[in-house]
Formats: structure tokens, sequence, C-alpha cells
């Protein structure tokens, strides 16, 4: 799970992913690798702690630090808000490899877009090719979408990521249509919306 930016909607997609697959019967997990802006707890890694205890009974003895297992107190990318620490790769895959003894399927979210900076050598990108994930790129609705999509789209496409994208309407993004939605549909661009279209994208992301 990425997204073309920071507040795009990731932790609200990713649950509507495991509610879906989970609706589907699969037994789902998820992990947050790296959540910054930590204070107290972890306010991501707490809802979809909450949520995926609900659809997966097995994972009831789950605390939060087993799907977030990288914290930092600064609201900033990971480079920053570590002051530059190494990307502790092991710890990551080591509670990966946990929940899968008990998942059919894991949601991976990531911080922030593709180009967020973890250590000097790696980004959220290279996170993705390192756990050899498929990516779910969410995507907003607002002036500039066409920008920020095609180049986070491309990005993907250059280091072969098998990947879906999907937009995050809200309420708000009323011009979409008007604005946006004729460009994409006319270039041949299939609109997925996460609002509307979560078994398809769900059906897509299984079958990559």
């Amino acid at each position: 799970m990425t997204a073309t930016n920071t507040n795009i909607g990731k932790t609200y997609t990713t649950k509507l992913l495991l509610k879906e697959f989970a609706s589907r019967g699969l037994k789902v997990g998820v992990i947050k690798p790296i959540e910054t802006g930590v204070v107290d707890y972890p306010l991501d890694g707490e809802e979809l702690l909450e949520c995926v205890k609900e659809l997966n009974p097995k994972l009831w003895s789950l605390e939060v630090e087993d799907i977030v297992p990288i914290t930092y107190e600064l609201a900033a990318s990971p480079f920053v808000a570590s002051n530059n620490t190494a990307l502790d790769l092991k710890k990551i895959i080591s509670k990966i490899e946990e929940l899968e003894a008990s998942c059919d399927i894991i949601i991976i979210e990531g911080a922030g877009g593709l180009y967020v900076p973890i250590d000097e050598n790696n980004m959220m990108i290279d996170l993705i090719a390192k756990l050899e994930a498929v990516a779910l790129l969410v995507t907003h609705c607002s002036i500039g979408c066409i920008n920020d999509t095609l180049l986070s789209k491309e990005v993907l496409e250059q280091r072969n990521i098998p990947h879906v994208t999907a937009f995050n309407c809200r309420d708000d993004d009323t011009s979409f249509s008007q604005i946006s939605e004729p460009y994409f549909s006319r270039t041949g661009f299939e609109v997925l919306k996460v609002g509307d279209d979560i078994e398809k994208i769900c059906d897509v992301l299984y079958n990559l």
C-alpha cells in the first residue's frame, strides 16, 4: 500500500482491503513497517490492529509492536525522524514471517509516497522491491492528480513492480469528473475508485 503523497488515504484503503479480503474467507493480516510522529503509541498502527483483530481471530494476541515494528517520534520522513538510522530490514521481515503463519494475505502499508527516504540508501519504493510485494498506488482526486498519479506510476513501471492504481475521491472532490477523469478515460487509464470499486481492486491485486 503506497500513495502519491502523505494524507491521501492509505490507512482508510488498507482497512477496506482487509474487510473485503476477509469477506472472501481469507485470513488477513496487516503490517505498517515504519510509522513516524509517534508520541505515546502509533495511531495508524492502533487503528489497523483493532481492524485486523476483528477480522482474523488468530491475531487476537497481537500487540501494536507486532504490526508497527519501527516507530519514531518526529513527524517527518524516517530518514529525518531517525537521524538516518539504517533500515532494519531483518526486523520487518521477521514480523512479516510471524504474521504469515496465521494469514493467507498480508497488507503492507508504507509511509507517505514512493520517494519518502528511509535512510541514505533506501526509499519507500526500495522497501516494496526488497519485500517482493505488489503495490496498490492510492492517488487523490483533486487538481494535480494527473501529474502526481502519472509520476508515481511511471517509477513503479521503471522498477518493474506489479501495481494497481486506485483513486480515493473525497466528498469535496466534486471537480474530478470534469477536470481530471476525462484525461484518464480518454487515454485508456482505468479509473478504479476506492469507495466504489474495492471488490475489483482486490480482484486485480490478488491476481497480480
